[in-house]
C-alpha cells in the first residue's frame, strides 16, 4: 500500500532529525551529504505542494525567514548567574575548602567542564518543542533570538524523548569552532567583506542578526551545560547525569565533561585541559567546576550574582613573542601623548594584535622597549594588549630608542576625535554603534566638529558616505537620539574634564545636584567634595571658565540633550565625607548595590586603602587590601557590620567600636 504524503512527510522529518543528531551532536554521520540533501529536498517538495503538512518543528524551517525589526526583551524563568573566577591554585583550593566546610564533607564530587569562549543562551522547550531562545543579557533579562537559534542544526527543534517535560529550560554556549570560523572568514574575503577578529566576535555578530537568513549561513554550533527551570519532570540529582540526559535528548554536551572526586582530581583535569587546549578545535579560556549533587547545590545556595557551588578556573593569559616595528604616539582627549608600540601581527588568545600601549614616557623607559626589539605580548584580562617584557638576549644591534615628542602634527584634530569617542563611550552618553572609525571619518569630512554636532547629523549626510547604508545610518541616528536622555554623572564624565573619572563625576553630581551649581562653584567649594583636591578642583573650574565649553553645553541643551538634577547630598548625613573600601566577595549585597547604598548616605567608595580611609569592608577571599588596612590600623568591618552600618548610620561610631573590639580579640 503506497505511503500517504502526510505519513511520508512525518517519516522524512524523523529521518532528517535523526541524521542531524548523528552529524551535529554525535559527530558520527550515517549517510553522505548528498543523501541527506535528497531527504531534505524531498521534504521541501512535499511541504511546498501541501502547505498543510508543514510543522513548526520541521527541519525545513531552519533556513531563516522574514527579518525582524528588533530583539524583544525576555525575562528569564530563573536568573542566569555569572560565575566567580579562580586564577590560581590557591583560589581554587579556597573555594574547595569553603564548599567542603559548608557541606560537612572531606571530599567534594564535582562535574568538570571546559569553559567555552562563546555566548550564553537559554532554550525553552514546551512539551519537547523549542518555543523560545534568548541571550543571557544582564542575567535577569535577555533578548529573544528564537528565529536565529532555530537555524543552528546542533539545536534540536524537538527533543528526542518519548515523554518530554511539560516545560524545560536548557542553558548553553553558542560558538564557532576553528574550522567554522576559518570557513566563515574565507567567505567574507571572497565577498570582499571585512573578516572577523576572533570566533567569539563572529558568533556574537552572527547570533544578533535581525535577518535570520544571515545567521543560517554562519556555521554556529552549541554545547549545553545546565538545566534551568523545569516543570513536569524530576531531573537526576547528579549534574553529570543531567548532562547525559540532555545528550540522550538530542542536545550537544561537551565530550570533555568529566566527574571528578576531590581537589586533586579537579586540578589534574585543569592541567590536562591546559595541555590539550590548543588541539581541541575550539576556543576555551578555562575550566568550570560544579558541585555534582543538585541537592548540595541547593544547600550551598548563591550570592547576589554567582552560585556558591560553582567556579571558573581561568587559564593564564596567553603570551606570544613578536617584533616592535615602530613606536609612535596617540593623542588623548585631553591632548596627552601616549606612546604606542606598533607590532608585527601576532595572534594572542584568538585575536590578532598589532598595537600595544606603553602608557607614558616613564613606562616606556622602565620597560626599555626599543624599535626592533623582540617582545613578549599578552592581553591583560584577555582583553587589552600589553608588552610584558623585552627579550633582552635577542635585542638586535640596530634597536633604537624612541624619543617622546612634545607635540605632533594635527594634534588638535586628533584630540577632537578622541574627545568625541569618549563622549559617546558606554559609560558616558553610550551611543551604540558609533565606532572610532566613524568618528574619525565624520571629523575628517567636516560633518562634525565636536560632540554636539552629532545631534545634527542627517540621514542624507550619512547615506552619502562609503560603506554606510541606509539601514546602518538609520540605526546610528536612533542611537544618537536615544542618548539625549542621560544623567548628570554621565554628562560630567562624558564632557572630558581632565582627571574627572566616573567616581568623581558621581560625587560632584551628588554634592551639587545640578550642572549650574558646579559651573558656578569656586575652587574652594570644589575642594570640599570628597577626593577632589586642589589640582582636580582647578581642572574643573578652568573647564567651565572657558566660553567655548559653556557654549558647547548650551548647544547640547538646544539639541535636546537633557539630564535631571540630582538630590544634593545632605551635609548632615552621618557618613558624609567617609571613604569606604570594599574588598572580597559580598554575599547578601552585590558590589554595585553596596556602593550605591553607601553613596546614598554620603560616603565615597574608593578602590585603594590609605591612611585617609574611614573603614574597609572585608568579604570572602579578601586580599591585600585587608592586609594593608590592618597595617595602617584602618577600621575593618565584615559584611554583617556593613549591613548594620547601612541600616543604622547614626550608630556608625558604636558599630565600628564593636567590630574593633572583635578584631582586637581575634588578634
Amino acid at each position: 500500500m503506497p505511503e500517504s504524503d502526510a505519513a511520508r512527510a512525518a517519516r522524512l522529518r524523523q529521518l532528517i532529525n535523526h541524521h542531524d543528531h548523528r552529524y551535529y551532536v554525535l559527530d558520527d554521520p550515517e549517510i553522505s551529504d548528498a543523501a541527506y540533501d535528497d531527504l531534505l529536498n524531498e521534504l521541501k517538495g512535499l511541504e511546498a505542494a501541501h502547505p498543510v503538512l508543514m510543522t513548526s518543528d520541521s527541519p525545513t524551517q531552519r533556513v531563516g525567514g522574514k527579518a525582524a525589526h528588533e530583539f524583544r526583551p525576555v525575562q528569564h524563568p530563573r536568573p542566569m548567574l555569572s560565575l566567580d573566577n579562580a586564577f590560581t591554585v590557591d583560589d581554587f583550593m579556597n573555594f574547595d575548602r569553603r564548599v567542603a566546610t559548608r557541606l560537612g564533607v572531606e571530599v567534594v564530587s564535582y562535574t568538570a567542564e571546559t569553559k567555552l569562549d562563546g555566548l550564553a543562551v537559554s532554550l525553552l522547550y514546551d512539551a519537547g518543542v523549542l518555543v523560545r531562545a534568548a541571550t543571557r543579557g544582564d542575567g535577569e533579562t535577555g533578548e529573544e533570538v528564537t528565529d536565529n537559534v532555530r537555524t543552528i542544526r546542533a539545536v534540536p527543534l524537538l527533543l528526542h524523548v518519548k515523554q518530554p517535560p511539560a516545560l524545560l529550560e536548557v542553558r548553553g554556549e553558542i560558538y564557532l569552532d576553528e574550522i567554522g570560523f576559518a570557513a566563515l572568514n574565507r567567505r567574507q574575503l571572497e565577498r570582499g567583506e571585512k573578516t572577523f577578529a576572533n570566533p567569539r566576535n563572529a558568533a556574537a555578530g552572527s547570533l544578533r542578526q535581525l535577518d535570520s537568513k544571515i545567521t543560517a549561513s554562519r556555521p554556529l554550533t552549541m554545547v549545553c551545560y545546565a538545566i534551568g527551570a523545569c516543570d513536569g519532570w524530576d531531573p537526576p540529582d547528579s549534574h553529570f547525569e543531567c548532562l547525559q540526559w540532555l545528550r540522550a535528548a538530542g542536545l550537544r554536551v561537551s565530550p570533555e565533561t568529566s566527574r571528578v572526586q576531590g581537589a586533586a582530581a579537579a586540578l589534574a583535569y585543569y592541567e590536562a585541559m591546559a595541555t590539550r587546549r590548543a588541539t581541541l578545535g575550539y576556543a576555551i579560556d578555562g575550566v568550570v567546576y560544579k558541585v555534582d549533587s543538585r541537592d548540595a547545590q541547593a544547600m550551598l545556595g548563591q550570592a547576589a550574582k554567582a552560585p556558591r557551588w560553582a567556579i571558573a578556573f581561568k587559564f593564564p593569559p596567553e603570551e606570544r613573542a613578536t617584533r616592535v616595528l615602530d613606536i609612535d604616539v596617540q593623542v588623548g582627549r585631553t591632548g596627552a601623548l601616549t606612546p604606542v608600540a606598533r607590532l608585527a601581527p601576532v595572534v594572542v588568545g584568538g585575536v590578532t594584535v598589532t598595537n600595544a600601549t606603553l602608557h607614558n614616557a616613564d613606562e616606556l623607559a622602565r620597560k626599555d622597549v626599543r624599535i626592533g626589539d623582540l617582545v613578549i605580548v599578552r592581553r591583560a584580562g584577555d582583553v587589552i594588549p600589553e608588552i610584558v617584557r623585552v627579550v633582552l638576549d635577542q635585542r638586535p644591534s640596530t634597536a633604537t630608542r624612541y624619543g617622546m615628542p612634545d607635540a605632533v602634527p594635527d594634534q588638535a584634530r586628533a584630540q577632537r576625535i578622541q574627545s568625541i569617542i569618549h563622549f559617546a563611550s558606554r559609560r558616558a552618553l553610550d551611543i551604540e554603534g558609533l565606532g572610532d572609525k566613524w568618528v574619525e571619518q565624520f571629523v575628517t569630512l567636516d560633518l562634525i566638529k565636536d560632540a554636539a554636532d552629532l545631534y545634527h547629523l542627517t540621514l542624507e549626510s550619512l547615506v552619502a558616505l562609503e560603506r554606510l547604508g541606509e539601514k546602518s545610518a538609520t540605526n546610528l541616528l536612533a542611537a544618537i537620539a536615544a542618548s539625549k536622555q542621560t544623567t548628570l554623572p554621565r554628562l560630567l564624565y562624558g564632557i572630558g574634564i581632565k582627571e574627572v573619572g566616573e567616581a568623581t563625576a558621581h560625587v560632584l553630581a551628588e554634592q551639587f545636584g545640578s550642572l549650574e551649581r558646579i559651573m558656578q562653584a569656586s575652587c574652594a567649594e570644589l575642594e570640599q567634595v570628597p577626593d577632589v583636591g586642589p589640582i582636580v578642583a582647578n581642572h574643573i573650574h578652568a573647564y567651565f571658565a572657558l566660553a567655548e565649553h559653556r557654549e558647547f553645553l548650551a548647544r547640547l541643551r538646544i539639541a535636546g540633550v537633557h539630564w535631571p538634577n540630582t538630590e544634593p547630598r545632605k551635609a548632615d548625613s552621618p557618613l558624609a565625607g567617609w571613604t569606604v573600601v570594599l574588598t572580597g566577595t559580598l554575599e547578601s549585597l552585590t558590589r554595585d548595590d553596596a556602593t550605591a547604598r553607601l553613596q546614598a548616605v554620603g560616603a565615597k567608595v574608593s578602590s585603594s586603602v590609605s591612611k585617609k580611609t574611614s573603614v574597609v569592608v572585608v568579604g570572602i577571599d579578601a586580599g591585600s587590601k585587608a592586609v594593608k588596612a590592618r597595617e595602617l590600623k584602618v577600621p575593618i568591618l565584615d559584611e554583617a557590620g556593613l549591613v548594620a552600618l547601612l541600616a543604622k548610620p547614626l550608630a556608625a561610631t558604636s558599630i565600628l567600636d564593636r567590630h574593633a573590639l572583635r578584631q582586637a580579640a581575634a588578634e
